[in-house]
């Protein structure tokens, strides 16, 4: 638990937080904000995001956009920081590896096990908490740095999610999200997967949105936050197209998901087909492998006093 810089006490991954006397991260419980309706749908996407390995999938694709994301919003030493949905911690090492104080929250307990792993490898005091981006369990104002990379996008209730980044900003505090743009590589891929998938219940806008700086200035519009925007792209490196395919579709859960569905209706070898077309389209072949880039924005915003 972090506590005035205290120590992390280790706890199994399906165990909820303790209540302490000094600390910046506390249950909500009653004040919880996803209603019973959204029961399900949340234990599915927990469920959804724990599939195959998403550290790998993070670490060969996008793990230097948390370095660019701490660089850019400032990170500095005993700052208190949240990394909302924060996978396996991606910008939450960089942080605390800056010397700040970090609390990790992601949906996936799973996920916060492997970023709890990483951190005791690394030698670094960080607080792992199960918690959900659009009910984030901290207090009013208790974060001076709020950071999300390419996570608080895939909460269902977009305003709800930007609401609860800026409610738990210190006045002054300063905020940094990144997310894939509708027209990135990964939108075109997450789309085709998700246009042969059965609707789900609840809301259906795009996750891509959140990389749309019209959407972004409208989520934030009625929050007191200061807004640079910036479209910025980083390269994917595989060994082939080929090797990229296997690796979403063994590792990278929604993809996992959407594989095993189409499989049984026989679908899948034709979606197949149509990914690793996008693959090829967007992507190069050379000597030292396959590359391709993916498209996101950069939000780094202030509070205002």
């Amino acid at each position: 638990m972090l506590a005035q810089a205290g120590a992390c006490q280790p706890r199994r991954m399906n165990e909820s937080p303790p209540i302490a006397r000094k600390t910046i991260v506390e249950p909500i419980g009653q004040k919880a904000i996803s209603i019973a309706s959204n029961v399900g749908r949340k234990r599915a996407e927990r469920a959804l995001w724990a599939r195959g390995d998403y550290h790998a999938i993070a670490r060969q694709m996008f793990w230097e956009v948390g370095e660019r994301v701490v660089g850019r919003v400032g990170v500095e030493p005993g700052a208190l920081v949240c990394d909302v949905a924060c996978g396996t911690g991606n910008a939450a090492l960089r942080a605390a590896a800056a010397g700040a104080r970090v609390v990790g929250v992601d949906l996936t307990p799973e996920l916060l096990e492997v970023g709890r792993r990483l951190a005791a490898e690394a030698d670094l005091d960080i607080e792992w908490v199960v918690g959900d981006a659009e009910a984030l369990p901290a207090p009013n104002a208790s974060f001076d740095v709020v950071l999300s990379t390419f996570g608080c996008m895939f909460a269902p209730h977009h305003e709800l999610a930007a609401r609860e980044l800026v409610r738990v900003l210190r006045p002054g505090g300063r905020l940094a999200v990144t997310s894939w743009t509708r027209e990135s590589s990964i939108a075109e891929l997450g789309q085709i997967v998700i246009a042969h998938l059965p609707t789900t219940p609840g809301p259906s806008r795009s996750p891509f949105l959140w990389g749309s700086e019209e959407h972004v200035r409208r989520l934030f519009a009625d929050d007191e936050v200061d807004l640079q925007l910036k479209l910025e792209t980083i390269e994917f490196r595989f060994d082939s197209a080929e090797q990229a395919l296997t690796a979403y579709e063994t590792n990278w859960g929604p993809f996992i998901t959407a594989r095993e569905m189409l499989e049984a209706d026989g679908a899948w070898p034709e979606v197949r087909i149509e990914l690793a077309d996008v693959l090829k389209r967007r992507g190069r072949t050379r000597d030292a492998g396959f590359t391709y880039s993916g498209e996101y924005l950069m939000v780094v915003g202030t509070r205002k006093r």
